[in-house]
């Protein structure tokens, strides 16, 4: 346990984000994205802030690394590839759904006790060609099954009832409570429903980093750190082989970092330093360089974040423009290479 003492639980009001991302074209701001980040330093204190990282804000799929957390605290017996699928928003290739199957042969399950929600593959390319082959949606092509298996599995070594595992007062969902709290150092504000039909938990984007920071930094052979270690070595099961989390894993060494719908992030190194992003939009197209710029702010050699600068702006099939941060996190941006 990190802390005898939790913080309050963030409040919850309108968060007041800040720009964070421009969108340039033609040397002009045509749009502005909104959100906040923060970057931690490796002794855990605030080394920048934009817009609000301390109101309540749902953190969508980036909990999964401490959802993982605390299912292994309460015995999941996974490691590797299937620790990572665990923790994954999977694209939905075969192998993703060959390791949802295979935790749920471990536990001696099948797919139809599993409760998420019936989905085509995330990955797009993944995805028509399910739809060319006539292949309906199902609960292991869902992003989130590889981690719905794995609940079910903890449920059944603990003895705990399989049906209705999703619901917030069971026991598996109150473990998952008490390791959230734990690992951000705050309590929870609200509890809803994730698109996957999971119980999810309100946290402030601070405490979000904050958390990834103590999953990166715990010893070898804690919950914390198997987590860790499966997703990094085995990124492309977290994620998927065309999905800028893995490529950005395998770019910077040591690197644990999650993403979420609505246009959230989250990394960070094994000495502790971490940034988490929120985009008010949910746009994926500032997610990813609004959280490379973060991490160079956070001391990332900026040559290995070279590629997630940010798809270009195109006008006529030819660049035009780009998706650039905000000055604040790239001070050494001139008005005039716009």
């Amino acid at each position: 346990m990190y802390s005898s003492s939790l913080a309050d639980a963030p409040l919850v009001r309108e968060p007041v984000h800040a720009p964070v991302a421009h969108l340039i074209r033609g040397g002009i701001v045509e749009g502005i994205h909104y959100g906040s980040v923060v970057v931690l330093g490796a002794d855990g204190e605030v080394q920048l802030q934009l817009g609000d990282i301390e109101a309540a804000f749902y953190p969508r799929s980036a909990v999964k690394p401490l959802q993982a957390v605390a299912m292994v605290r309460a015995g999941l017996p996974l490691d590797g590839e299937l620790l990572s699928l665990t923790a994954a928003s999977h694209s939905g290739e075969e192998r993703h759904l060959a390791g949802s199957r295979r935790i749920l042969e471990l536990a001696g399950l099948t797919e139809g006790q599993l409760r998420n929600v019936p989905d085509l593959p995330y990955d797009p390319v993944v995805r028509d060609a399910w739809v060319r082959e006539g292949r309906m949606p199902s609960r292991l092509a869902q992003n989130c099954s590889g981690k719905h298996a794995a609940m079910l599995y903890t449920c059944l070594l603990n003895g705990w009832s399989l049906e209705d595992y999703l619901d917030p007062g069971h026991p598996l969902q109150q473990a998952i409570a008490e390791i959230v709290e734990d690992l951000t150092g705050q309590r929870i504000a609200r509890v809803t429903v994730d698109g996957c039909g999971a119980p999810l938990f309100s946290v402030s984007l601070h405490g979000l980093a904050r958390a990834t920071a103590r999953i990166t930094t715990a010893a070898p052979g804690t919950p914390e750190a198997r987590v860790a270690d499966a997703m990094r070595e085995h990124a492309e099961m977290a994620s998927g082989s065309g999905r800028d989390v893995a490529a950005l894993m395998r770019a910077v060494p040591g690197l644990l970092t999650k993403d979420g719908f609505e246009g959230v992030q989250v990394a960070a190194l094994p000495d502790g330093r971490a940034v988490a992003v929120k985009i008010s939009d949910g746009a994926n197209r500032a997610r990813v360089p609004v959280a490379a710029a973060a991490l160079a702010r956070a001391g990332v050699d900026p040559g290995l974040l070279a590629e997630f600068a940010g798809e270009p702006l195109l006008g006529g099939g030819e660049p035009v423009g780009c998706v650039r941060p905000v000055r604040a996190l790239d001070p050494l941006l001139a008005t005039a290479d716009m």
